[in-house]
């Protein structure tokens, strides 16, 4: 992956970003370019396919393989962006990923900032999860996970990923619905090293949906997810030098920093209220002490006590949590 002038360019306009995530505009004024002009094919053969239009992908997950594609450039900050339109029916096991990674460059210590879809039986929702890894933190689970305010096999809908040197924002259509910032009890685990952006169906039957009881029915393949929209608008970095012309510039509006408006605040904590159905920093069955960073919300805590007491903290009988981790084995699984 070479780092390239447009990077550079992107780089330089980020001000133009910081105007419209304060305004709480649409996101649609940002530049969108052809698939080929940013991102090249990761694995999956011809289960990836570019439309006519060059800016439009499908990935394809059948009985052969899942497909997926990555960014050409390393960046190291900046606003990411895709529309995506996910598969319908019976989805059990399916995983789509819209994520961050470094893992390719540094397998014992990589970055990574993750949109993981996770796909149901019929008749129950999409969940979306996020995370955050830093500095091969895998041992700390940092995992939140929704439902959403609509179908997300319906239509396209927008997930963005704003990261800053202080703060990484996850957003739904424009809505922002997790902050994570950067704190010093933290330490290393804060994302700080580049990353490429990537997009990838694949099987998790393992552990998907209801920690693997419900797997992937491949009577229902080929399941498809279309994206579109695609957003990459952050400082390429060169990933031999790990050197970014974005560094020699003067003014420091070329550097991303997120803030969230008190509008777009009080939609987060609307969205946080209804929407959560897991968060890392309540879970009592793995964190006997939340992890140092964790600001407890005691409205958040009461609620999801309600929809899980054993994992929250109420009354039940105690299990030991599985851990299902993601498998690395090769970059050609894609799993993340």
């Amino acid at each position: 992956m070479g780092y390239s002038h447009r990077g550079f360019l992107w780089g330089c306009s980020l001000f133009v970003l910081l105007i419209v995530l304060v305004s709480g505009s649409s996101s649609s004024n940002l530049p969108i370019i052809a698939f080929d002009e940013g991102y090249t094919h990761l694995f999956g053969d011809d289960n990836l396919m570019v439309l006519r239009d060059g800016k439009s992908v499908h990935l394809t997950l059948n009985e052969r393989t899942g497909s997926g594609f990555v960014s050409q450039d390393l960046y190291l900050h900046g606003f990411f962006s895709a529309s995506i339109k996910l598969p319908a029916d019976y989805t059990a096991g399916v995983v789509v990923a819209f994520y961050m990674s470094n893992g390719d460059m540094f397998e014992k210590n990589h970055d990574e900032i993750d949109f993981e879809f996770l796909g149901n039986i019929r008749g129950k929702e999409w969940r979306i999860q996020t995370n955050v890894y830093g500095n091969g933190s895998t041992n700390v689970g940092r995992e939140e996970r929704y439902n959403l305010w609509f179908d997300p096999s319906e239509d396209f809908h927008q997930y963005s990923i704003l990261w800053t040197d202080s703060n990484i924002i996850f957003y739904v259509d424009n809505v922002p619905i997790r902050e994570v910032k950067r704190t010093e009890s933290m330490g290393g685990d804060f994302p700080a090293k580049p990353m490429s952006l990537y997009a990838t169906i694949w099987d998790g039957s393992d552990w998907a949906t209801n920690g693997g009881k419900y797997r992937v029915n491949y009577k229902y393949a080929p399941y498809i997810t279309k994206f579109s929209d695609l957003v990459l608008h952050g400082c390429a970095v060169d990933p031999i030098e790990q050197f970014s012309k974005c560094d020699d510039l003067q003014s420091s509006e070329s550097i991303p920093t997120g803030s969230i408006t008190s509008l777009q605040k009080i939609k987060m904590e609307s969205f946080r209220m209804k929407h959560m159905t897991y968060a890392y920093c309540y879970d009592q069955v793995r964190y006997k002490i939340p992890p140092p960073e964790c600001v407890i919300n005691p409205q958040e805590a009461k609620r999801l006590r309600v929809l899980n007491p054993v994992t929250f903290g109420g009354k039940g009988r105690r299990h030991h949590a599985k851990r299902h981790h993601k498998s690395r084995v090769s970059q050609a699984e894609a799993s993340i």
